[in-house]
């Protein structure tokens, strides 16, 4: 309980942060994210339990990564994360779970997921800001990747990216749960020679 009450308070302070970095009111980051008023007051006041699909709306939304929403700040020069030791940001209805593992410091930073999906799970992804680039390496059993409309199988050992600024889905396929590793790259950050587009 305690480190649920601490997660949610590290959501509500980075989620604050960075809307006010950003110079947006409650109303214009409710209306570019498409998320409700009511649970961003909520979420900035650690109450509630936001999905996955929110807190992605809000890091595209923002310019951050989703664990610059989620995680407390950083302790020291190496970070070594157990397997377990970070909880889901998405579980699913047969058992399937994503967890965010960290997320590379710098002007255009990389966030490394661990997925887990049973057969026949599906997640689908709303598209990212331009610019963002996920790779999927499947390390035991098999999905579907389906990107913009065309499924594309994704087989153990096999890599896979694609630019996310559209529609994308991640379905469990075969008889055996699939385990990957997702990346995501996101476009620079403000200050960076490359500005994201606003």
């Amino acid at each position: 309980m305690a480190e649920t009450e601490a997660a949610l308070r590290a959501v509500a302070h980075n989620v604050r942060a960075a809307r006010t970095r950003a110079g947006l009111s409650l109303e214009e980051l409710s209306r570019r994210a498409q998320v409700s008023k009511g649970a961003l007051v909520g979420l900035e006041r650690a109450q509630g339990n936001p999905n996955l699909a929110t807190l992605v709306r809000l890091a595209d939304t923002l310019g951050v990564s989703v664990s610059a929403l989620t995680q407390a700040q950083a302790e020291g020069r190496v970070r070594v994360v157990a397997a377990d030791a970070v909880a889901p940001l998405w579980t699913g209805e047969r058992g399937g779970r994503a967890r965010l593992l960290l997320t590379t410091p710098g002007l255009a930073p990389v966030e490394v997921w661990r997925w887990e999906l049973a057969p026949g799970e599906v997640y689908p992804s709303h598209p990212h800001q331009a610019g963002v680039v996920e790779t999927v390496n499947v390390t035991s059993g098999r999905m579907i990747l389906d990107v913009d409309g065309t499924e594309y199988p994704v087989e153990a050992g096999e890599t896979a990216m694609f630019d996310a600024d559209v529609p994308h889905t991640y379905r469990g396929s075969g008889t055996a749960v699939c385990h990957l590793i997702m990346t995501v790259h996101l476009p620079p950050g403000p200050g960076s020679a490359d500005p994201p587009p606003p």
